[in-house]
């Protein structure tokens, strides 16, 4: 089979290996297509430090299940159905303690992340079949790719009780921004705004059905203001100081804003705003397992709407120059997919 291997940081390579057998309680699955997140480019730049040369990288996923290894016969799984896997893996033992907040548990392996686990990029990987998703035969399976990020969002969006509320702020309109932009829409906000300075991703969210608006021509405030005034919700979908400190100053006095984006390791906060507006800041980071099977569920029940989110696909052999020309931001709007059927 074909593996994209990262060489060293700048550089991915094909290789040919043996494809896996899944062992007990495993499912193998034939990897149709992989989405480029955003935390793999900055693994394949080295810039966070999370991914290592050698690593099959490869989180956001879809694909058909090849094999069922012993154990897993009477799951209700089935060769050839059509899947996706969350990539958030607890042992066993911390399945009941950790239930409902898996991503808590200090034991969990991250698949794409953990370096001793070939992951994603490559035809065929192992999963736990109990990470096994499954979707119907008759959605576009491409679309199978685009759950794990959906889920990041849709944990963000709960996170903050935006649903609660028919007004809401996204502050940066990539690929993850998107995302929230969708989940918040699907979760019944009927106003969304994004702050963007790209043209093209701006396009795109208002194909979403969100207002955008450019920071760059104007504070957000003031676009705000004619637009019904300051949000009582925010989420900042890139996490550097000066996006943070907008979505705060676009909040209304007790307010939340939600951090899902994490474009810095620190940040600046003007903290007497935050005590004596009394908004509330709450992380975000990845998911729990109800929510990855519910943003299955939304994908699968999605209009046209969810393939806004996909820009292009392109072949594995072309995986190192799409890394390389996306970490130099080449001005792609939306998510990219490494198909792997073609």
């Amino acid at each position: 089979m074909r593996a994209l291997v990262l060489r060293k940081m700048g550089e991915l390579v094909l290789e040919e290996r043996e494809i896996p057998s899944p062992g007990e309680g495993e499912v193998l699955l034939r990897v149709v297509a992989t989405g480029i997140c955003g935390s793999d480019i900055h693994g394949y730049t080295g810039a966070n430090g999370r991914r290592v040369p050698g690593q099959v990288m490869g989180h956001e996923s879809v694909g058909t299940v090849a094999a069922l290894g012993p154990g897993v016969e009477g799951s209700g799984l089935a060769v050839g159905q059509p899947a996706t896997f969350n990539p958030v893996v607890l042992p066993v033992e911390d399945a009941e303690a950790f239930a409902g907040r898996e991503q808590h548990s200090p034991n969990k392996t991250v698949i794409g992340v953990a370096p001793e686990i070939p992951a994603a990029f490559a035809d065929y990987l192992v999963v736990p079949a109990r990470n096994i998703v499954p979707l119907p035969d008759d959605m576009p399976i491409e679309r199978g790719a685009l759950v794990e990020p959906l889920a990041v969002a849709l944990h963000a969006v709960r996170r903050v009780r935006a649903a609660e509320h028919s007004r809401a702020l996204v502050v940066g309109g990539g690929p993850i921004g998107q995302s929230v932009v969708l989940a918040l829409r699907l979760e019944g906000v009927r106003t969304v705004f994004v702050s963007e300075v790209d043209p093209a991703r701006r396009a795109l969210c208002e194909r979403l059905g969100a207002t955008a608006m450019d920071p760059e021509a104007g504070s957000i405030l003031a676009f705000l203001e004619t637009h019904g005034g300051p949000v009582p919700v925010a989420l900042d979908a890139v996490g550097i100081s000066v996006t943070v400190a907008d979505a705060l100053n676009a909040t209304e006095f007790g307010g939340s804003v939600c951090l899902v984006g994490m474009g810095a390791r620190r940040l600046d906060l003007d903290a007497y705003r935050i005590s004596t507006e009394e908004r509330t800041i709450v992380g975000s980071f990845t998911y729990s397992a109800a929510d990855f099977a519910d943003a299955a569920a939304l994908v699968a029940g999605g209009g046209d709407e969810i393939g806004e989110l996909i820009s292009r696909e392109v072949a594995p052999e072309d995986a190192d120059a799409t890394f390389t020309a996306l970490a130099g931001r080449d001005g792609t709007a939306g998510k990219v997919l490494v198909r792997f059927d073609r």
